[in-house]
């Protein structure tokens, strides 16, 4: 992909760590990780002598007189201030400090399968919430939805848990169980639910056809892709062309509770949908603008589109949706998006702890932020209380009577505005 770094194509999807990573070897992990790290400047900056004697008055306050002298680790405060310094960003949950042993875990679960319970975690109101569970996990089968705020992890309160620190409470073996008390958005009374850790295979892309209101073939194709890993181009290519195939005149592209992923399956997806226009924007710290435009030959350009979204699509999933809006591409449906829209770069540190950090932003194409905002749909439809997204091949998607009884109204408005569409 011209003009994108291989720390960009890797670190798009980090703005939210994986709770489903648990066990990869130290050596894959460590070639990882340093292969994208830049190596930070140990020197000293100018201008802060002052400052720092302050930080040096309370460091040796603390060393000299803390009732419990065996709590006092350097090592600790340090890893603590450098983790304090981030958080005056306003970043929260995506730049942040990695200990040695967070960097041998933080490998971008990009490959389809590992071990956990199969959600993305973020940070907001001061505690972990979920972004989205992943499809068929331990987590989505245990009841965990997309925006659940955690409470509690085993018992532990949350408040004021940094990310890192919810990931190495909630992670762990296959057959091991956890215990998370969440809120359910739009709910007052919090839950207790246990799920037990398993390894995840992530099937990135599935699709069927919607089954007809009437009598006649179907016309319409359900694709739903539930996270950008490696192999979205080629799965997607081959989905789009069977549909076609089987008659699909129109596609309802689904990234409902998709977390992201690498930045390269989104611009590949925005080709296979868009043959002309800006996809993306990044912008620098000083304002510098690059713009990321789609190629030509894709498989479903001509092709009328509705894209579902909710809280729980993030990242490269609002890349997308905000193409698709900018360029008039087609019709976003659903609720706001999460709104995670920074580029994380890796700065090793000498001891190899780093720190993750937000060197640019992504921008729709007229220039709109998706950090903190999130992309606002064209068609506001929010899911009815207790009601999860359908999933192409389930058996609440067999005949239009079971569409109807599944509630999912998101899918269904899709569905209304693309058949008014098509001849």
């Amino acid at each position: 992909m011209s003009g994108l770094t291989s720390t960009q194509k890797i670190l798009l999807g980090c703005a939210v760590l994986s709770i489903a990573l648990v066990c990869c070897l130290a050596g894959a992990a460590a070639g990882f990780l340093g292969r994208q790290a830049m190596i930070a400047s140990g020197r000293p900056p100018s201008g802060v002598e002052e400052q720092f004697e302050i930080f040096w008055e309370a460091w040796n306050t603390v060393e000299e007189h803390y009732v419990d002298p065996e709590a006092v680790d350097a090592e600790t405060m340090t890893y603590g201030a450098i983790q304090g310094m981030l958080d005056t960003l306003g970043d929260v949950g995506h730049t942040r400090f990695l200990s040695r042993e967070e960097v041998l875990l933080q490998v971008s679960d990009i490959t389809g399968e590992f071990q956990g319970i199969g959600a993305e975690v973020s940070i907001r109101y001061g505690r972990p919430v979920i972004v989205a569970p992943f499809d068929d996990s331990p987590a989505q089968r245990a009841g965990i939805r997309a925006g659940d705020l955690i409470l509690k992890i085993d018992g532990e309160d949350t408040a004021g848990m940094s990310i890192t620190q919810a990931v190495q409470r909630i992670r762990g073996p296959k057959g091991e169980a956890v215990s998370l008390t969440v809120l359910h958005e739009g709910e007052t009374q919090p839950r207790e639910i246990t799920v037990v850790r398993d390894v995840i295979r992530i099937p990135v892309v599935r699709w069927q056809m919607v089954p007809p209101k009437d009598e006649g073939a179907s016309r319409i194709a359900h694709v739903r892709i539930s996270q950008f890993a490696a192999t979205v181009d080629e799965d997607l290519a081959a989905a789009l062309q069977e549909a076609r195939n089987q008659g699909a005149e129109a596609i309802i592209l689904d990234l409902r509770n998709n977390p992201g992923g690498l930045l390269s399956q989104a611009l590949d997806l925005g080709n296979q949908f868009m043959d002309r226009g800006v996809v993306v924007l990044q912008e620098d710290r000083e304002g510098g603008r690059k713009s990321y435009e789609a190629k030509p030959g894709g498989l479903a350009v001509d092709l009328p589109l509705a894209v579902l979204v909710n809280q729980g699509s993030a990242s490269a999933s609002e890349i997308f949706a905000g193409a698709v809006q900018d360029n008039g591409r087609g019709v976003v449906v659903g609720t706001t998006t999460f709104g995670t829209g920074t580029i994380l770069q890796t700065f090793q540190l000498s001891d190899g702890s780093a720190v993750l950090l937000a060197v640019a932003q992504w921008l729709t194409p007229d220039g709109r932020q998706i950090k903190g905002r999130g992309i606002e749909p064209d068609i506001l439809v929010e899911l009815p209380v207790g009601t999860s997204p359908l999933r192409p091949g389930s058996d609440a998607e067999e005949t239009w009577d079971d569409l109807v009884e599944s509630q999912d109204s998101q899918l269904l408005r899709a569905i209304e505005e693309l058949s008014a569409e098509l001849p």
